[in-house]
């Protein structure tokens, strides 16, 4: 049961990446919309998906007992991570931004220890750390517009999305479910803000809609993969897989943006895919996998 468990968190990890990659390029082709209002319905398009798969499984929303205080600390930790790193994407370098906010797996690692009692080997963590350096590769931060205010926020995303990450997992090991975690995660989003949307709200284009919906729906896709990742693994068994979200992004970018990856983007590629294939490999022959 382990093993196949593992292998169904790998294969949710890696469509959790591929949903928040296609996010990032959609939000990012809606062009010049005030980071809140990207964020208002960024979550407002998940969030009527998710009430919708609730509504067709005939199910009840209703929060266990003894998962709520995990579910508002998921919902709290992931929005004002989520709206952190869409602070820092509008201050800093593009590159400077993800560099921060792909520190959420290695945040989930060390977190998964007190909150979980998950205790990652030395390989796990090696391999999470060469996989950050492999992003490294990819991203190459400057440091040339790392201000402090913008880059303290950029910290915090990837720390709350890491944190937000260990009480998915613990929620979902307690029996709650999918939809429901994603429902109020949406909607406390949404509630957080909704104040500034109506303050600052800026008319949108037809074009622009189109673009914020399918990051919506492209959101909601990363966040049901992402919570079902942590219900069947341990975050030191598939964070590191979730580097791959970078590589989904560069095909992106390149089929429909024009954007060739560099040498040193190459290499990051390289060396992230061969610590996932060896991480894999290594997991076959213990059988942990």
């Amino acid at each position: 049961m382990t093993k196949n468990n593992n292998i169904k968190g790998i294969i949710y990890i890696l469509l959790a990446a591929l949903g928040f990659s296609l996010m990032t390029f959609f939000v990012r082709q809606a062009g010049d919309v005030p980071t809140m209002q990207k964020a208002f319905f960024r979550n407002a398009f998940a969030l009527v998906i998710a009430v919708i798969t609730l509504i067709s499984k005939r199910e009840k929303f209703s929060i266990k007992k003894d998962c709520r205080w995990d579910v508002f600390f998921r919902c709290l930790f992931g929005t004002t991570g989520l709206v952190c790193n869409f602070y820092a994407i509008d201050r800093l370098f593009l590159a400077d931004a993800n560099m921060l906010n792909k520190l959420s797996p290695f945040f989930a690692i060390l977190l998964s220890i007190p909150l979980l009692k998950e205790k990652p080997n030395k390989f796990d963590i090696i391999a999470t750390i060469v996989a950050f350096i492999g992003a490294l590769f990819i991203i190459r931060p400057t440091g040339a517009n790392l201000t402090l205010v913008p880059a303290i926020a950029g910290l915090y995303g990837g720390f709350g999305a890491g944190t937000a990450y260990v009480f998915v997992r613990r929620a979902t090991s307690k029996g709650e479910r999918t939809p429901i975690i994603v429902i109020c995660f949406s909607a406390f989003s949404c509630l957080f803000t909704l104040p500034w949307l109506i303050i600052g709200f800026v008319p949108m284009t037809g074009k622009q809609w189109l673009m914020l919906g399918l990051g919506g729906a492209a959101a909601a896709l990363g966040q049901f993969s992402i919570t079902t990742a942590y219900k069947y693994a341990p975050a030191k068994n598939i964070s590191v897989f979730d580097y791959t979200q970078v590589i989904f992004a560069a095909i992106l970018g390149y089929l429909f943006l024009g954007e060739f990856p560099t040498v040193y983007s190459i290499v990051g590629y390289v060396i992230i895919i061969g610590v996932a294939v060896v991480r894999w490999r290594k997991a076959l022959k213990s059988g942990n996998i």
